[in-house]
Formats: C-alpha cells, sequence, structure tokens
C-alpha cells in the first residue's frame, strides 16, 4: 500500500460488527495493482452523519452491511435498478457528491447458486427478513424457485417479504425441513450470536444443500453441522468474495482477474 497521501481515494463499510475481511480483501488488491486507493471499516453511531460525510469528505464508496441496507435507501440520491428491485443496498459510490447506490449481493447469491447447481425444483427454507434476505429471496425467484418459505419472526416484515415474491411465510421453523436451507440472520455471527446454530440438527438432517451468508466466521454452527452431516454448503466467504470483487469494480474501474480475487480472498481470511 502506498503511504498514505492527499490525492488517495478512501473507500469504506459501514456495518453494525465491522470485520477485516473486506478491509483486508480490497486493500490487498490496490497494493496488488498499484492503486493510490485505503480501505477502512467503520462501525457508524449515526448512519445519517455517516452517509452525509461520505458525500463531504469526499469518501470514493462505501459497503453497506447489516443493518442499514435499507436505512441508507432515503439518504442517496439515484438507486440503480439491483438496488432499486429489492429496496436494499450494499453499495454506495460517490461521483463528485452524487451518491448511487447499488447491490452487488443480488449478484453474489445468483451466481452462487448457478455455480453450485442448486435445483430450481428444491423446496427452500430462508430465514431472515431483512435487506440480505431481500437479495437472496429477489435472486431465488429469479432463478426459478417457486417452494420458498419465509422464516422470520416479525411478521410484518416477514409477510411483507414473502408477499413480494410469491412465497410462503411461518413465524419460525417449527420442526420444517426443506431441499435447500438458507440463513439471513445474525445467528452464528462474531459476536453475541456466533455460538447460535440457525437450523436446529433435525432440520440439517432433512436437507441437501446449507447456506449461510454469515461471513465472520465463514465456519457458523450451522456449516459445521452441515459438513459434519454430510451435506453440501454453500459459506459467507464465497458470498462476501463475490459481492467485494463487484464493490472493487465500482470503485475503481479495474476489473481483477479470478486468480487476483482468489488471492485476495485467501489473504483475507488468514
Amino acid at each position: 500500500m502506498p503511504i498514505l497521501n492527499k490525492d488517495m481515494s478512501l473507500c469504506i463499510s459501514l456495518a453494525a460488527r465491522p470485520s477485516n475481511i473486506g478491509t483486508r480483501f480490497h486493500n490487498y488488491l490496490y497494493d496488488l495493482l498499484g492503486l493510490n486507493f485505503v480501505y477502512k471499516a467503520f462501525a457508524p453511531t449515526d448512519i445519517n452523519l455517516a452517509v452525509a460525510g461520505i458525500r463531504g469528505l469526499p469518501i470514493r464508496g462505501a459497503a453497506v452491511s447489516m443493518p442499514y441496507k435499507e436505512a441508507v435507501i432515503p439518504l442517496v440520491d439515484v438507486m440503480d435498478p439491483s438496488a432499486q428491485a429489492i429496496d436494499s443496498v450494499n453499495t454506495i459510490v460517490n461521483d463528485d457528491g452524487v451518491l448511487t447506490a447499488y447491490n452487488t449481493d443480488y449478484i453474489a447469491i445468483a451466481r452462487l447458486l448457478k455455480d453450485h447447481q442448486v435445483p430450481s425444483s428444491h423446496t427452500v427454507l430462508l430465514r431472515g427478513a431483512g435487506g440480505m434476505a431481500k437479495a437472496v429471496a429477489a435472486a431465488l425467484r429469479d432463478a426459478g424457485f417457486t417452494a420458498v418459505t419465509i422464516v422470520a419472526r416479525n411478521e410484518t416484515t416477514g409477510r411483507a417479504l414473502a408477499d413480494l415474491y410469491g412465497f410462503g411465510w411461518q413465524d419460525d421453523v417449527n420442526g420444517a425441513t426443506a431441499d435447500l436451507i438458507i440463513n439471513v440472520t445474525p445467528l452464528g455471527m462474531a459476536g453475541a450470536d456466533e455460538a447460535a446454530q440457525s437450523f436446529d440438527d433435525p432440520t440439517i438432517a432433512g436437507a441437501q444443500v446449507v447456506f449461510d451468508v454469515v461471513a465472520l466466521p465463514s465456519e457458523t454452527p450451522l456449516i459445521t453441522a452441515a459438513r459434519n452431516s454430510g451435506k453440501k454448503v454453500i459459506t459467507g466467504a464465497e458470498v462476501i468474495a463475490i459481492q467485494a470483487e463487484e464493490q472493487f469494480v465500482l470503485y475503481t474501474g479495474v476489473r481483477p482477474t479470478a486468480g487476483q480475487v482468489r488471492e485476495a480472498s485467501e489473504f483475507s481470511r488468514r
């Protein structure tokens, strides 16, 4: 990484529970490709002031994570179709004071469902109803999945998400299972919920594919239990690598090679 200088472009991330994964991923590629950029993670105390800071400093771009993916919508100037279609933002790009919102989570989920050859005929339990859950639900719908049930304790948000995509809703797992189970909640995430297994063992036993979008740690209790049961797994580490690559391109205009992305992803998790 070059010595800090006045012409350096700053990119940041905004999350309630920031990690070093994105920081290491982006800074590794900046250094590898000789770009005059630097990346820093933040846990904002006021999301409104944080977004105002992006515009006013100016900061080139910002990744947006839970729980701010919907809260930033009224704070930006332009909603790219990727974000507008699901009313959820995970990336903000600042072009001379004009803030444009994108969603690269959707791209990541859609690519992983395809790359892992998950049949659209699979039944699905999707646990969660926040911004990331919207991206997952939209990707499922667009990939042709129809037998999807949203599991969310908050009936208002759970039913709203289910109705938006023509899916079912229930307030808890209640012993149900499905071919594909997906966790899109903080359960299993490093911090207060890191010991929580978002689906119990009987539900895992009845599944064929287990998908956890939690990126830190990549080996969540859910993923560990699924591996131990011999299930096919898709991890949050895979999600974050793809969505971070797309963010990198939006910020810099440079597309790294697949090998460079793999190197950066491996480095970010050491």
